[in-house]
């Protein structure tokens, strides 16, 4: 029992969530404000679904020391921006760019609604325009009760 308080008491303190965190000294709040949106604008490249600030992975910490780094070289917004793509791609993009390669990315939602809408349309229309139901006249009727009968009194037989 000792010995399992002793484990938990040590791998409680030595667990994720006693990682140390990121302390930034900025310039100016303008520099810190930039960082901020900058780092929350990039999608880590190794997480679902998460930013850069935050994401726990290393790749995502040595991002936001190269966005920082970059900061204080001086370069703009966008040339931070191209630099990581050039680097990861578009993937680290959570608004990926209006280019050739990410046409069906921006058109392929919209496209997709419209051909489901017209379906939905055409499957509508054909069914009004169904052929109505042929009318059978006396002879037939007749024609058909007496083949059911028959049917019944073999099927009837079969049973017994």
């Amino acid at each position: 029992m000792v010995l399992a308080a002793a484990l938990s008491a040590l791998l409680s303190w030595w667990s994720p969530g006693a990682a140390a965190v990121e302390i930034h000294d900025f310039a100016s709040a303008a520099e810190q404000e930039r960082y901020r949106v900058l780092i929350e604008e990039l999608r880590c490249p190794q997480c679902q679904n998460q930013n850069l600030a935050a994401s726990d992975a290393p790749i995502a910490v040595d991002l936001r020391t190269e966005v920082l780094r970059l900061l204080r070289e001086g370069k703009s917004d966008t040339e931070i921006i191209d630099f990581l793509v050039g680097r990861y791609g578009d993937f680290v993009l959570y608004r990926p760019r209006w280019q050739p390669a990410t046409y069906l990315l921006w058109l392929g939602p919209g496209a997709l609604l419209i051909a489901a809408g017209l379906t939905v349309v055409l499957v509508v229309r054909r069914q009004r325009r169904a052929p109505p139901k042929a009318v059978l006249d006396g002879a037939a009727r007749a024609t058909l009760t007496r083949l059911l009968d028959e049917n019944d009194d073999n099927s009837a037989g079969d049973r017994r």
